[in-house]
C-alpha cells in the first residue's frame, strides 16, 4: 500500500503484537485499508475529529483492538453510536465469524460504514441507521446480542437505559471509557451493576483507557 497510513504499517504491526494478538498479514492489510477509507471519507464527511494518520492507528485501530481479548469470544455484538464504525469494523475484520450490528443514527456515518462493509467484504457486519431506542432485538442480525458495546456514549446511565433492551439473557454491556468514570457509577439505572472493570493499555497511546462490563442485577 502507498496511502497515508503506509508509513505507520509497522507501528500497527508492533501494536498488534504488543496486545498479544497474532493476525494474518491479510487481516492487518484490511485494517490498514479501513483506516485509509476512514481518512479519505473524513476529508468530506467529518466522520471523526482525528485526521492524523498516526493517530488513526493508535486512537482508532489499536484502541478498538485493545478490547478484543475481552469480547473476542462473543458470537454476536451490537456497536452503539458507532460513528465511523468504531470499534465494530476493526473487530469485524479481525473476528470474521463475529456477527456485528452497528447502530448509528447519523446518515452520513452509516453510509460510510455501508461502503466500508462492501469494500472490505465484511459478510457478518450489518449497519442499522436508527436511534438505538428505536432498534428492537429481533431486528438485529442474530437477535439480541451477547455483547452491546459503545465507545462514544456520554454516560453509563444513558448507555444502560437506551441500549439495555438489546442485550441477550446472560449477556452484557461493554462501555469503553477513558479515565475510570467513578462519578457515573452511582447513576446507573436500577437493575444494572458494574460487574467488571478492566484497565486497558493501548500501544502508543499515553492515556487512560478502561472497559467496564455492566450486567443485569441477579434476582
Amino acid at each position: 500500500m502507498n496511502g497515508p497510513l503506509a508509513p505507520y504499517a509497522g507501528r500497527l504491526a508492533d501494536g498488534i503484537a504488543a496486545l498479544g494478538l497474532t493476525l494474518p498479514q491479510a487481516i492487518v492489510d484490511k485494517l490498514l485499508a479501513y483506516g485509509e477509507l476512514l481518512l479519505k471519507w473524513n476529508r468530506v464527511y467529518n466522520l471523526t475529529a482525528i485526521r492524523n494518520p498516526q493517530e488513526v492507528v493508535t486512537h482508532h485501530l489499536l484502541d478498538s483492538l485493545a478490547v478484543l481479548p475481552l469480547v473476542g469470544n462473543l458470537r454476536t455484538l451490537a456497536d452503539i453510536g458507532s460513528g465511523g464504525g468504531l470499534p465494530g469494523i476493526p473487530l469485524s475484520i479481525v473476528r470474521d465469524g463475529l456477527v456485528v450490528n452497528s447502530v448509528e443514527t447519523v446518515n452520513k456515518k452509516a453510509t460510510f460504514q455501508q461502503q466500508a462493509k462492501i469494500e472490505l467484504q465484511l459478510g457478518h457486519f450489518t449497519v442499522i441507521n436508527k436511534r438505538v431506542e428505536q432498534v428492537q432485538p429481533d431486528s438485529l442480525s442474530g437477535g439480541a446480542a451477547e455483547g452491546v458495546i459503545s465507545r462514544a456514549f456520554s454516560s453509563l446511565a444513558d448507555f444502560a437505559r437506551l441500549s439495555g433492551h438489546l442485550v441477550a439473557e446472560g449477556g452484557a454491556l461493554y462501555a469503553m471509557k477513558g479515565v475510570h468514570p467513578a462519578d457515573e457509577l452511582a447513576a446507573l439505572p436500577a437493575g444494572w451493576i458494574v460487574a467488571e472493570v478492566h484497565p486497558l493499555t493501548v500501544p502508543g497511546l499515553d492515556a487512560e483507557r478502561h472497559l467496564l462490563v455492566l450486567r443485569r442485577q441477579p434476582g
